[in-house]
């Protein structure tokens, strides 16, 4: 029988949902195994996963609207303040790189419990000698993996997003460096409001994403 953990103990399942993966790298079966006995179906695993996916996305989202907000200062700059918002500008750029690699790890992760959770469904519905239950199993299954295919959907397009938007984002600071005077600024304007269009079409894309987290997660309660 598994052991379940006492509602007394919130930190512990905390702890071990941070901790488990850690100690366990690279090793799925393991980690199920540990966690099933702490009372963590690979259902729970896969709640938490999406929650992780979708906070993670809300973050990038906010990283790029910073730099969306801190392009549209910097044409509006002089001078030494130029120079400064050109600074942070670069540090934008590079908090978003770095939100989006957490974004594509925080996906990766969920993917990998989501099969690990419809592989055992399906083999343990091979279990019942029940015809009907076999069958209302069968379609409970079929509902939930096309729900989460479409949640993996749209999260993945807001992925695919990130990176020419981070190019184009990257690239842009890249010339300023090399041009930053207010001539060079100047002649950016236009290409400035491209990247400003593509950032937010970028956050529009993130903020449906996280809607259609939130949709599954609300089916998983």
């Amino acid at each position: 029988t598994p052991m379940r953990p006492s509602p007394r103990f919130p930190l512990l399942r905390l702890a071990l949902l941070i901790l488990v993966p850690v100690l366990l790298p690279g090793c799925q079966t393991a980690y199920y195994s540990v966690m099933e006995k702490f009372g963590f179906e690979k259902r729970d695993l896969l709640k938490s996963a999406v929650v992780e996916a979708r906070d993670q996305q809300k973050k990038a989202g906010e990283q790029f609207g910073d730099a969306l907000e801190r392009m549209r200062a910097m044409y509006g700059s002089t001078g030494t303040d130029l120079e400064k918002t050109y600074d942070k500008l670069k540090a934008d750029h590079d908090a978003c790189a770095s939100q989006a690699k957490a974004v594509k790890k925080r996906i990766r992760d969920m993917d990998g419990v989501a099969t690990a959770l419809f592989t055992e469904w399906e083999r343990e519905i091979g279990q019942f000698t029940n015809p009907t239950f076999a069958a209302q199993s069968r379609t409970k299954l079929e509902d939930t993996r096309s729900r989460y295919t479409q949640l993996a959907t749209s999260l993945g397009r807001a992925e695919a997003s990130m990176d020419p938007v981070l190019q184009q984002l990257g690239e842009h600071v890249l010339f300023l460096k090399h041009n930053l005077n207010a001539a060079a600024i100047g002649s950016l304007r236009g290409e400035a409001t491209n990247i400003q269009g593509q950032i937010d079409s970028l956050i529009t894309q993130m903020n449906a994403s996280i809607s259609e987290a939130d949709a599954f997660i609300r089916t998983l309660d």
